[in-house]
This record gives C-alpha cells, sequence and structure tokens, in this order.
C-alpha cells in the first residue's frame, strides 16, 4: 500500500466560543470545530472520518502514517511566523501572518488577461497605481513583467527585466514591500538588488534549475505555486483523481524540496494556483477546501482576482467588470485563514477586510456575556 493522510476543517467557526473545542488555525482568524480525516491508498479515498476529537483519531490510524498525521495536525494548529524583510534603507518591514494582508498586483505587461498594457513604457502611470494601492493598504506589491495566462507568448528575459527592474526600484525607494512575478533566475537576481524582497514563482522554481539555489542562498522568502504543466505550458496536463489531495501532495513534495535546498519553512509560502491547469468545478473544489492547506505549515497565497472563473459564474463577465467575484472570493479566503491574498482591486478589497475583521473581532466578544 501506499497511503496518504490528510487533515481537512470540516466546521468553520468565527470564534472559539461559538463551537465547543474550535481550534484556531495557523494562528490566524479562523477556526474550526470539525476535521475530516482522509486516508488515501494511491489514487483512491479508503476512509474519511469527521471527528472533534483529531487525536483520538491520529491514534486509530494505520502505523505508516500515524507520524504524518500528527505533523499536520501540529502545523494546522500552530501559528506562522511574521515575514521580516530587509529595506534599502537598513531597516525592516514586518508583514503578520496572525491576520489576511493584501498584495496588490502592478502588471507592467502588453498581454496580461486583466489590465493588458494600462502601466508598460508608463512609469508615471505605474508608480501612482502602485502608490494608491499602497495608500489604500495592501502590504505588498507583487510586480510582474510576463502574462501567464493560456497562450501567451514567452517573454525574452532583456523585456522582462527591462519592465521590472525599473518599477521594483520606484517602490523600494518608497519603503515598500516588493514581490517579483517571475520564474527568471536572472529577473529574480536584478529584482532582490534593487530592492525587492520576495520571489513569487508560478513555476515553483521549476524553470530554471539554477534558481533553487539561488533562492537558498539570498533567504528571500519564496512562494510555490502549483501548475500541473511543465515549462512550455502551466496550463497543461491537469488530469487530476482528486483536484483538492493532488494539489496537496504536489505542494508538499516541492515544499519539502524547497527545504531541502536549503530554505526554511517559515520563508517558503505555498499557492493551490486557481486557475492554473483546472476546470471551474476544479477551482471551487480548491476555493472550498483552502483550510486544508495550512496543514502543510507554511502561510498560503492564493490569488482568484478576476479570473475566468469569476466569468463563468457571472454571464461571462469580462475581466474588468468581476470586481464582486473578486470581492466575494477574497472574503472566502479571510473566511479559510489565508495569510496573504493577491488582488487587483486593493481598495475594495481592504474595504471588505476592513468591515469582514470589524465583524470578526466583534464575534470574539458575543459570547462573553453569561447569564445568570
Amino acid at each position: 500500500m501506499s497511503l496518504q493522510v490528510y487533515i481537512r476543517p470540516a466546521a468553520l467557526a468565527e470564534s472559539p466560543q461559538a463551537e465547543g473545542g474550535a481550534v484556531r488555525l495557523a494562528g490566524g482568524m479562523a477556526w474550526a470545530s470539525r476535521f475530516a480525516v482522509i486516508v488515501r491508498d494511491g489514487a483512491r479515498v479508503i476512509a474519511r472520518d469527521v471527528v472533534s476529537d483529531v487525536a483520538g483519531a491520529l491514534a486509530g490510524l494505520p502505523a505508516e502514517v500515524r507520524a504524518d498525521g500528527a505533523a499536520q495536525w501540529d502545523a494546522l494548529c500552530s501559528p506562522r511566523q511574521p515575514l521580516t524583510l530587509p529595506l534599502k534603507d537598513g531597516g525592516q518591514r514586518v508583514i503578520r501572518m496572525d491576520s489576511p494582508q493584501i498584495m496588490g498586483i502592478l502588471n507592467m505587461t502588453p498581454d496580461s488577461f486583466s489590465d493588458a498594457g494600462q502601466f508598460l513604457d508608463k512609469p508615471e502611470v505605474a508608480q501612482a497605481h502602485a502608490a494608491a494601492m499602497l495608500e489604500a493598504g495592501a502590504a505588498i506589491i507583487d510586480v510582474g513583467g510576463e502574462s501567464t495566462r493560456p497562450n501567451a507568448p514567452a517573454v525574452w528575459e532583456g523585456d522582462e527585466l527591462k519592465r521590472i527592474v525599473p518599477a521594483v526600484e520606484h517602490l523600494a525607494a518608497m519603503g515598500a514591500a516588493i514581490s517579483l512575478d517571475t520564474r527568471r533566475l536572472v529577473v529574480m537576481e536584478a529584482g532582490l538588488k534593487a530592492g525587492a524582497q520576495i520571489v513569487n514563482d508560478v513555476s515553483a522554481l521549476r524553470h530554471d534549475p539554477r534558481a533553487l539555489p539561488f533562492v537558498a542562498r539570498s533567504g528571500a522568502p519564496v512562494c510555490l505555486m502549483h501548475a500541473p504543466g511543465d515549462d512550455a505550458d502551466l496550463h497543461s496536463n491537469g488530469a487530476y483523481a482528486d483536484v483538492v489531495l493532488d494539489v496537496f501532495d504536489w505542494l508538499r513534495e516541492h515544499r519539502d524540496r524547497a527545504m531541502a535546498a536549503g530554505i526554511p519553512a517559515e520563508k517558503i509560502l505555498l499557492d493551490p494556483g486557481i486557475g492554473f491547469g483546472k476546470t471551474l468545478a476544479e477551482n471551487l473544489a480548491l476555493m472550498n477546501a483552502l483550510p486544508l492547506y495550512h496543514a502543510l505549515g507554511c502561510p498560503l497565497l492564493v490569488g482568484a482576482s478576476r479570473k475566468r472563473m469569476i466569468g463563468a459564474l457571472s454571464a461571462e463577465a469580462p475581466a474588468h467588470k468581476r470586481l464582486g467575484g473578486s470581492v466575494a472570493l477574497a472574503l472566502k479566503m479571510m473566511e479559510a485563514g489565508v495569510q496573504i491574498i493577491r488582488v487587483h482591486d486593493v481598495p475594495e478589497t481592504v474595504q471588505a477586510m476592513h468591515v469582514w475583521r470589524g465583524m470578526r473581532d466583534a464575534a470574539l466578544t458575543d459570547f462573553s456575556q453569561i447569564v445568570e
């Protein structure tokens, strides 16, 4: 047998008082009171029990998966460490992981699916947009110079450098926390030197074999995103026995690969890759299963802003008319305890987060009055 175990939070709660014995997930603002303990033999699920007593359920697991189950349970219950990012002036910026953080998207591309060409070759416009996102409450700006939409043409690394580096330098001078949305080693090197602090690689450091040891040496946090395809087409080969569990296994494998190369677990972020090689049904399944991925022990970074799934559910609304759906998905991520939410529409998402946070804070005191 080739057994694998998974612990999926099955009943979320607004506060620990709302459900007796609720567990705080990953030290964030999501709680769960019941958990599905799932055992898979290869691609086939052979057991699924929904329990409140996870420790008791783990004791009854087959011996070969008991230790892994205990490690996942510990990861679900343990807080995530903050990201401490160096600034160009010698200071630091700390990104806390105990409440949702908003990452604003700055696409320096001519062909992105949503905001193609709005900022490319328009430095003043790009800088104003980045400043507005920071002022609105974005904790991190994610700068990208290559579209990763389906069938997008490859970009020469020289063009990507010309698109990304000036934007990073300007943001660094503003004291911003900056993420590099790239899979190319030379762009990682130049971007980090220019003042970026995080690598966000849609290929999970597979595009260039030199990228993994470089990121390990750099000390920069890195986001590893799930994509089923190879380097030529990240959207291809999307065949799953169970998309939720298969993505979990893939992320675990690439987390372990990064850790073996010397990247500490607290500097690895994981992204299930909404929209990359998945059908609408598979994307919805992943969104509903987001709390499961806390069992991997790393902060989660998820982006679904303006993506195709929103259009598919709303009369084929074009990308620039998907604000409502984007905010709805962002709220779903907050409910699931996702630490970093990557969005185009920062002011609206930050406003929604503040309202959500207010309700969540209030829920902590709703049960404080004891009637005698």
